[in-house]
């Protein structure tokens, strides 16, 4: 038979639990969990701004497209082109007809020069043109988004 277990009195190995090192780990696994709460937010963060650079962009680089297509098709004379890159509300205030008449009226365009978007209430494409007959002038082309396609499209020269 085992001897019966110690009584009362007895001396553990031990007088108390070793602390030796418990703050310094805790403290180790909070700044730990603190860095990785950091990272996660600061990417997150960092993401989001990269995203809004990157849609800036594309939106700037959609608009000078959409801008230089329409301009392009003007000066070959490729009307109906022009006419497909105006907006809905521009192609119902004039028919593709009545459009070619009015545009084939103006001045020729020799050349032109797509400025930055502006992207205040509106968006707004400078584009600087050059006529064949050496006078120039500073537009502003008004661009609106398709709700069906997503497309920029035309809505206004000023």
């Amino acid at each position: 038979m085992p001897a019966p277990p110690p009584g009362p009195g007895v001396t553990p190995p031990f007088a108390a639990p070793p602390t030796e090192g418990r703050t310094i780990r805790m403290w180790l696994g909070l700044g730990a969990a603190g860095l990785a709460v950091l990272l996660c937010c600061g990417g997150g963060a960092v993401a989001v701004v990269g995203l809004g650079v990157a849609g800036g962009q594309a939106i700037n680089e959609q608009a000078r497209v959409v801008a230089g297509d329409y301009f392009e098709a003007i000066a070959d004379k490729e009307y109906g082109k022009a006419y497909d890159v105006l907006c809905d509300a521009a192609q119902r205030r004039e028919s593709p007809r009545e459009f070619e008449e009015r545009v084939a009226e103006e001045p020729e365009i020799d050349s032109y020069r797509i400025g930055e978007v502006s992207t205040t209430v509106d968006l707004v494409v400078p584009v600087g043109v050059t006529y064949a007959s050496g006078n120039s002038d500073d537009l502003r082309v008004r661009l609106a988004q398709d709700g069906r396609t997503g497309q920029l499209e035309v809505c206004g020269i000023s």
